[in-house]
């Protein structure tokens, strides 16, 4: 609910940053405070979380959201909504107001996750980021009914091995709450704003996508907004200069010589020329980065061999490398490939190191928030929700 009216304070607040010399901030400012009380309508919070729960019912993964797409595009035509589809595949690019300059946008991501947790692990994840939480797994004083009251059961995933475990259902449902208020003050809106609904974010580069689309070539200013479960409910979050780490991805090769285990000298073992390369990799950190930068190296899987007495003739690993700083990524991803190559050429093997470039357009850019438009979002957020309702994030 706080998190949609912050998406509606954006829409007309960030227009008053750029239009202050037009003299048209004082009536942005009552425009915004009128759409904040119909916000907090009782009515339109049922709306958003029936939505949401829809949403939440059947994920979808990237570049598979039709049925995600269906609905936004349903929604959209009751509210009289213009928008262009598809974006990007299955995206949508809704645009509300006069049409003129300047054009701001508002973006939310659409698709799923393929994993579905147990209400156990569910319940451990969530209320491990919930401040004064009763409601542990290992406190045996815990409250069930409190803790079942913070999972929909009815609502749950109906598809098997897929769910939104990363909020995605809860940004779309509140981009399209923002949608319906703005339609209803369109005539009101100088300039306009434009609703960006992204398919495939987790690992599938739909926002490069959507820039190949040229549906966002005319925008001001983008802004976006994720659900954490760190910080309280109604907080809203944020920091100037970089918040989000670039990420890349590696997916490596070892190539050795399959053999009978008992006879090693006539194999070239690819798991041990893993084993060094992933103690290496983490050197990349601890060893090679300056303790004020915030950098990350990390496997996520390994896979090889089939039996307990057989030398495999390939072994494949992977993961992921970020970081703050453009220069830090470009620093990282040649040293991966370095220490790969290297480890392999020890052990007698040798390495293919893949970093999806072409496949998933890796690495991903650091986010960099504008100083200027955080400093006016940090008022607008004090000035309209209150000052404890702003927290600046690390």
């Amino acid at each position: 609910m706080d998190l949609t009216r912050w998406l509606l304070l954006s829409a007309f607040l960030f227009q008053s940053w750029a239009l202050e010399d037009a003299g048209y901030g004082s009536e942005l400012k009552l425009l915004s405070q009128e759409l904040l009380e119909s916000a907090r309508k009782p009515e339109f919070f049922e709306r958003m979380r029936g939505l949401r729960r829809r949403i939440h019912e059947y994920p979808e993964l990237g570049f598979e959201e039709h049925r995600t797409s269906e609905l936004i595009r349903t929604e959209l035509d009751k509210m009289g909504v213009e928008f262009m589809w598809p974006v990007a595949k299955n995206g949508v690019v809704a645009s509300i107001g006069s049409g003129g300059k300047p054009v701001f946008a508002l973006r939310a991501d659409m698709d799923a996750l393929p994993l579905q947790l147990s209400l156990g692990v569910f319940l451990n994840l969530a209320m491990s980021h919930l401040p004064n939480s009763d409601c542990t797994l290992t406190n045996k004083r815990r409250k069930n009914s409190d803790c079942m009251e913070l999972v929909d059961r009815d609502h749950k995933s109906k598809i098997k091995d897929k769910m939104h475990a990363c909020g995605h259902d809860s940004h779309v449902a509140m981009l399209l709450g923002a949608a319906k208020l703005l339609q209803s003050k369109r005539d009101e809106l100088k300039g306009a704003v434009k609703l960006v609904f992204q398919p495939g974010e987790e690992g599938y580069a739909g926002a490069y996508h959507m820039l190949q689309d040229a549906a966002l070539n005319d925008i001001y200013t983008i802004l976006s907004i994720h659900v954490l479960s760190s910080f309280s409910t109604g907080v809203i979050a944020s920091s100037p200069g970089p918040i989000l780490a670039g990420v890349g991805l590696f997916s490596v090769t070892i190539q050795g010589k399959v053999g009978h285990a008992a006879a090693p000298h006539e194999t070239k073992d690819p798991i041990l020329a893993t084993a060094f390369s992933i103690l290496a990799l983490q050197q990349i950190v601890s060893r090679e980065t300056d303790p004020l930068q915030s950098r990350v190296v990390s496997v996520g899987f390994i896979n090889g061999g089939q039996t307990h007495n057989v030398i495999p003739e390939t072994l494949k690993f992977g993961g992921t490398f970020r970081s703050l700083t453009t220069d830090g990524l470009s620093y990282i991803k040649e040293r991966i490939k370095e220490v790969i190559e290297t480890q392999a050429t020890v052990h007698r093997c040798s390495a293919m190191v893949d970093f999806m470039e072409d496949s998933r357009h890796m690495p991903h850019p650091v986010m960099v928030n504008v100083e200027a438009l955080y400093e006016h979002g940090r008022r607008l957020v004090r000035a309209y929700l209150g000052n404890p309702m702003f927290s600046f994030s690390q």
